[in-house]
């Protein structure tokens, strides 16, 4: 197993365990299945395990399976606030608890703030004191780093990676979304403040594998140095220094074996100017099905409406490439999700977006195409429920 850094000097296996998709049977986590994936995957090396709040089951079983095999303190637990379901500090006192509880654990090692959507949010958590709670939480040792999860568009990212001295980050990054998301930008910004990162998504939920177009697993398998379209997908993540480790949401024991042989070998640096050229083309092929042709550049940004124009188009090429119920879900993270709206609704049409687009995009033209495709009627009951949530 291959290592990394995190600022303190910790090694960090640059394969993670995300523990969101534990092995299930009869409708339930299939304990056995996954102590046997997890240990496996402790045995060669893998010291990072990423689970949640509302992953269900997810810290209860991580915290029983580290507790009977006595490995509690050889590895690293990850484990994230729910800050939506917060509204107070005994809130957040009263829930971290029962996290240690389910976790069988008296420290968390790498605390997120879960899907931080905005600046607007994090300020409304400092209004409950998260500030306070947070640093006599790491003063007594029972949160040890402290970071954040994000979802969104690469100008937000930088704006809450400046908003508070965090100790790490965890965005959604692969090949396919190197300019939407944070992006690379997001991973060189947080890089260039001494932040680790860590990589959520890195196969889009196994569509880079599962989902691809006839074109790029021929381009794959013409290419003469032969890796599965998976295994190529993590080594372009760590192929760049600046990535710290690379969550996989592991089920079955072939993906735990294989992953660990990608990560026992793969290294900084090693994709040379042909690979490189290679996954371009697997890129174009995917992206044959695009309805808009942006590049998440940003320059159409900010949008006096803070419609986010390039997450918006985002998730409109992905309904057409991997499907609509993974398109809905992106555009509601990026939008929905927010403390103020950047739904493509908001649009009033004042054209200033169109006259900094280097793609010389019909922006109005296209925001509307992707309401009509993204705000239909399951869209707008869940906005209304959020909304309903932060009046509470």
């Amino acid at each position: 197993m291959n290592y990394r850094t995190d600022r303190y000097g910790n090694k960090i296996s640059i394969l993670g365990f995300g523990c969101m998709r534990f092995p299930q049977k009869l409708g339930r986590i299939d304990l056995a299945e996954t102590e046997r994936e997890i240990m496996t995957a402790f045995r060669a090396g893998v010291n990072y395990y990423d689970t949640a709040y509302i992953y269900p089951g997810s810290e209860a079983a991580l915290g029983k399976i580290l507790k009977k095999n006595k490995i509690r303190d050889k590895v690293f637990i990850a484990t994230k606030l729910p800050h939506y379901l917060i509204h107070s500090a005994e809130g957040m006192e009263k829930l971290f608890q029962e996290q240690l509880t389910r976790l069988q654990t008296d420290h968390i090692d790498y605390y997120l703030m879960h899907m931080l959507t905005d600046i607007q949010t994090w300020e409304r958590l400092k209004a409950l004191g998260i500030l306070t709670w947070l640093e006599e939480k790491r003063k007594c040792g029972a949160i040890r780093q402290i970071g954040f999860s994000y979802h969104g568009n690469s100008d937000m990212f930088c704006r809450l990676a400046d908003a508070y001295d965090w100790d790490f980050c965890q965005i959604q990054y692969n090949y396919m979304d190197e300019h939407s998301q944070a992006g690379r930008r997001g991973l060189h910004y947080a890089n260039g403040k001494g932040m680790p990162v860590i990589i959520m998504e890195p196969l889009r939920g196994g569509r880079l594998v599962t989902r691809l177009p006839e074109k790029a697993k021929r381009i794959f398998a013409d290419y003469p140095v032969k890796h599965t379209p998976a295994q190529w997908a993590f080594r372009w993540l760590w192929n760049q220094p600046e990535v710290t480790c690379v969550l996989s949401g592991m089920n079955s024991m072939q993906m735990v074996r294989d992953n660990i042989r990608t990560a026992s070998t793969a290294a900084a640096g090693e994709l040379g100017p042909e690979e490189k050229k290679m996954l371009r083309r697997v890129v174009k092929a995917i992206n044959a099905k695009m309805k808009v042709g942006c590049t998440g550049c940003g320059y159409c940004m900010p949008c006096p409406k803070h419609v986010d124009i390039p997450g918006t188009f985002a998730a409109y090429n992905r309904r057409y490439s991997e499907g609509k119920f993974s398109a809905l879900k992106e555009y509601f993270m990026c939008t929905a999700m927010r403390k103020t709206s950047t739904a493509a609704s908001n649009c009033i049409e004042c054209g200033r977006c169109e006259k900094h687009c280097p793609q010389h995009i019909a922006i109005r033209t296209e925001l509307k195409n992707a309401r009509k495709e993204l705000e239909g009627p399951i869209y707008r009951i869940a906005q209304k429920i959020v909304r309903m949530l932060k009046a509470y």
